[in-house]
Parts: C-alpha cells; sequence; structure tokens
C-alpha cells in the first residue's frame, strides 16, 4: 500500500494542504536571504505577468545586458496566476506549508515543480551542493470537509507563532502569512479573505487571532489537517 499522502487526488477547484521537508530533516532555510528568495519566487509564480511592458522593456536601447537577460528569464518563466491561489503559507527551518487552491487538476504539479526546482538550484548554488533538497516528492492533502478548511490556516499559522527565535522581534515574525490575516499586512498574491470571512473583524473574542492563540492540543490540530511528515 502507498503512503498516507503519497498517491494525490487532484481535481478542479479543489483546496489542498501542501508540504515537504529537507532531505534526512535538514534545514532548507539557513538564513534571512533564503526565506527572501524562496517567497521572491512565490510572489514571480503568482502575480500576473505583464508581458506587453516586459518586451516593451526588452526593445529599449538603453537597457545593459545583464537587465535584458533578467527581462528574457522572466519571459520564460512559468507563470500560475489564475491557477493557483494560495490561501496561507509557513516556512520553518526545514519544511513549508501551502494551503492553496488550484483551478485545473494539472495546477499544483506543475507549480511545486516550478518552485522546487528552482530553490533547489538556488540553494545547491548558494551552499556549494548537489542531489536533492527535499526528503522526498512534495505531499498533498485534498481539503474535503469544511473543519478541515478552516483549521488547517490555523494550523500552518500556529506553527510559525509557537516557532521560538531569539532574533524575531515579536512571534508574529516568523515566515508566514499570519500577518496578512490580521490584517497588518498586504499582500496581493496571498488570499486569507475564505477563511476570515467565518470569523468577526469586531468582537475580539470571535477573531482570528484568537482562534490561532487558542489553547487547544496541537495534535489534534494536525489530525484535522491530515498531515503526515514522519
Amino acid at each position: 500500500m502507498p503512503a498516507k499522502n503519497r498517491t494525490k487526488s487532484y481535481v478542479d477547484n479543489g483546496y489542498y494542504h501542501i508540504y515537504n521537508r529537507g532531505v534526512e530533516k535538514r534545514k532548507i532555510f539557513l538564513d534571512d536571504q533564503d526565506y527572501t528568495v524562496f517567497l521572491s519566487y512565490l510572489k514571480n509564480y503568482l502575480m500576473p505577468k505583464n508581458e506587453k511592458e516586459l518586451m516593451e522593456k526588452l526593445q529599449d536601447p538603453h537597457i545593459s545586458y545583464k537587465e535584458k537577460d533578467k527581462i528574457i528569464k522572466l519571459l520564460r518563466m512559468n507563470n500560475f496566476y489564475g491557477e493557483i491561489t494560495l490561501l496561507a503559507y509557513c516556512l520553518m527551518p526545514n519544511h513549508f506549508h501551502f494551503f492553496i487552491k488550484q483551478s485545473s487538476a494539472l495546477s499544483i504539479d506543475k507549480f511545486m515543480q516550478s518552485i522546487c526546482t528552482r530553490y533547489t538550484m538556488y540553494f545547491n548554488k548558494k551552499y556549494k551542493r548537489v542531489g536533492s533538497l527535499y526528503q522526498d516528492i512534495y505531499k498533498a492533502v485534498l481539503i474535503e470537509t469544511e473543519e478541515q478548511f478552516i483549521y488547517l490556516s490555523k494550523y500552518i499559522h500556529k506553527q510559525a507563532v509557537l516557532h521560538q527565535d531569539s532574533t524575531l522581534v515579536s512571534k508574529y515574525d516568523h515566515p508566514s502569512s499570519f500577518l496578512e490575516y490580521l490584517g497588518k499586512r498586504g499582500t496581493e498574491w496571498i488570499h486569507p479573505e475564505e477563511i476570515l470571512n467565518y470569523f468577526s473583524n469586531t468582537n475580539q473574542n470571535l477573531s482570528y487571532e484568537a482562534f490561532v492563540n487558542e489553547v487547544d492540543d496541537f495534535s489534534t490540530i494536525q489530525d484535522k489537517t491530515l498531515e503526515e511528515l514522519a
């Protein structure tokens, strides 16, 4: 029998919990630059690509060869605007979590291949290593119930809140979409709206922040997300 979440069920307009971690449980983010680069790749893939504007810049006789090369790479790069909607994310030192909606059954697989391959190339070049960066192919869990839908973002954001890092100014500073959910940061390629519709904007006790900060059994939340990182 294949391991749970190894065999994926891809459907049009499906919601998924996507996650993976480093080979041998090693860290895949070693410093702030690594987090920043990974997030910049997410932005590249999820924001609309203005090909007309890029072509106009490419024809400008005054731009440098370095700038031309960058534009050509952007034109060739895959783009998943309209195919992939990122509802929530969290980047941990040795793994990551995405809460994603895909428009067609093939979108997630193409998206994950693109970002994982690109980040591996960056990481291996920076740290002078070779080989796979990840433990295995990413896991994808189809969200099938309303309970899973509501609790998945809580599970993802609770990891960021609970992660202790002495370099962080506050518990909300770890790379995640939690600040978007609190209304403290706006990011065009992150979409918290569907989840926030379940919570109050005026009653703090019924707010999303209160929901995430509830003192509860973390393993119970994990069970609701059907995660298997062993």
